[in-house]
C-alpha cells in the first residue's frame, strides 16, 4: 500500500524493565493505544523510544512487535540513529521488509563531516534501499542548513523529506518555502506545532503526539478544517504540558504521561532516570487540562 505520510506520526516509546530489557507486551499495548487515538503513523527508534540505546537486534524486535500490531493500517517508520554510513545500511537492510520508510540521524558523535561527505551518506544509504528515507535533523552540532537539506532532496529521490527538530521557527520556515515539490516537511518543534501546521507542515513526528495523541490529532484536524480558534486553545493547553515534560529525560516524562493515561510505558533505559514525584504530578495537572480537549477530535472533522 502506498502511504502519503502525513498527519501525526507519533514515535512510540520503548518501554524498559528494571533490568533494562525491552517488555515486548507492551510495545503492542503501546501501538494500539496510539491507533485508538486516531494517528495517521508510528514511528519507532526515534529520540523519544531512546533509539540511541537499542542495538540492531532490538531494532528488529521492536519493528516486528510494530508492524504486527500495525498490520498495514498506518505507515510505519523505522528510527535509525548512528554514527556510520556502514552502520545505517546494515540495520535498514535488516527491517527493510517490516516498515515503509526509514528516519535516519546525520551522524551525531564528536566529529562532524562536511557537507558533501553528508551527501554521499545519505546517497549511499538511500541507494541500499527501496524505502523512503526521512533525514532526522536533529543533532546540535551537525545541524544541517536548509540549503544542504533542499540539495539532498532534490539531488536524492529516495529522500522523503525532512523532520525538522530545532526550536527555530524561521528555520523551519525557510525550509518550507525552499523544499522541492512534493517532499515532506515534518515539525517536531514541540512548543510550536499549531504555527508549523497552520504554515503547511506535512505533519509532526515528535514527543507531544507519543505522550498526548489525541489532543495532537485533534489539533491537526482543526488546523486542517480552519478552526482556528480551537487550534489556539489546543495550542495553549498543548505548550503547559510540553512545559512540564520537556527536561533530559524526557523520554521517561512521555512514559509517564502515558501511565498516567493507563498505557503501561515501562522505565527509561539506564543511566537516564525516572519522572521524579514532583514533576509528575505537574505532569498530571497539566494532562488533566490537556485531555479535555480529545473530544474536540469529532468537532474539528466535521467542521
Amino acid at each position: 500500500m502506498a502511504f502519503d505520510f502525513m498527519g501525526i506520526i507519533p514515535p512510540v516509546v520503548t518501554p524498559f524493565d528494571g533490568n533494562g530489557d525491552i517488555k515486548t507486551a507492551a510495545i503492542r499495548a503501546n501501538v494500539r493505544f496510539l491507533l485508538d487515538k486516531g494517528v495517521h503513523g508510528i514511528c519507532f527508534g526515534g529520540s523519544t523510544g531512546e533509539g540511541h540505546t537499542l542495538t540492531g537486534d532490538e531494532l528488529v524486535t521492536i519493528a516486528e512487535e510494530c508492524a504486527a500490531e500495525v498490520n498495514g493500517a498506518v505507515p510505519l517508520i523505522a528510527g535509525i540513529i548512528v554514527n556510520s554510513t556502514r552502520d545505517a545500511v546494515q540495520k535498514a537492510r535488516r527491517m527493510e521488509g517490516l516498515v515503509d520508510a526509514f528516519q535516519i540521524t546525520p551522524v551525531h558523535y564528536l566529529f562532524k563531516p562536511d557537507d558533501d561527505a553528508t551527501y554521499r551518506h545519505f546517497e549511499t544509504i538511500t541507494a541500499e534501499t527501496e524505502k523512503p528515507v526521512l533525514i532526522y535533523n536533529v543533532i546540535p552540532w551537525n545541524y544541517l542548513s536548509p540549503a544542504l537539506l533542499v540539495r539532498l532532496m532534490e539531488g536524492l529521490p529516495g529522500i522523503l523529506g525532512v523532520k525538522q527538530s530545532a526550536g527555530d521557527l524561521k528555520l523551519f520556515a525557510d525550509l518550507m518555502v525552499s523544499a522541492p515539490e512534493g517532499k515532506r516537511i515534518y515539525s517536531a518543534i514541540d512548543a510550536l506545532l499549531y504555527p508549523a501546521f497552520a504554515m503547511g507542515s506535512h505533519g509532526t513526528i515528535a514527543a507531544n503526539p507519543a505522550a498526548v495523541p489525541g489532543p495532537c490529532v485533534a489539533l491537526w484536524n482543526a488546523v486542517q478544517a480552519g478552526d482556528h480558534a480551537l487550534g489556539r486553545q489546543i495550542h495553549e493547553s498543548l505548550l503547559r504540558f510540553w512545559n512540564t515534560i520537556f527536561a533530559d529525560n524526557l523520554p521517561a516524562n512521555v512514559k509517564t504521561a502515558l501511565s498516567l493515561q493507563g498505557c503501561d510505558a515501562g522505565l527509561p533505559r539506564a543511566p537516564m532516570p525516572a519522572t521524579s514525584p514532583e514533576r509528575a504530578a505537574r505532569i498530571e495537572a497539566a494532562l488533566e487540562q490537556l485531555l479535555r480537549f480529545e473530544g474536540a477530535v469529532a468537532h474539528a472533522k466535521a467542521a
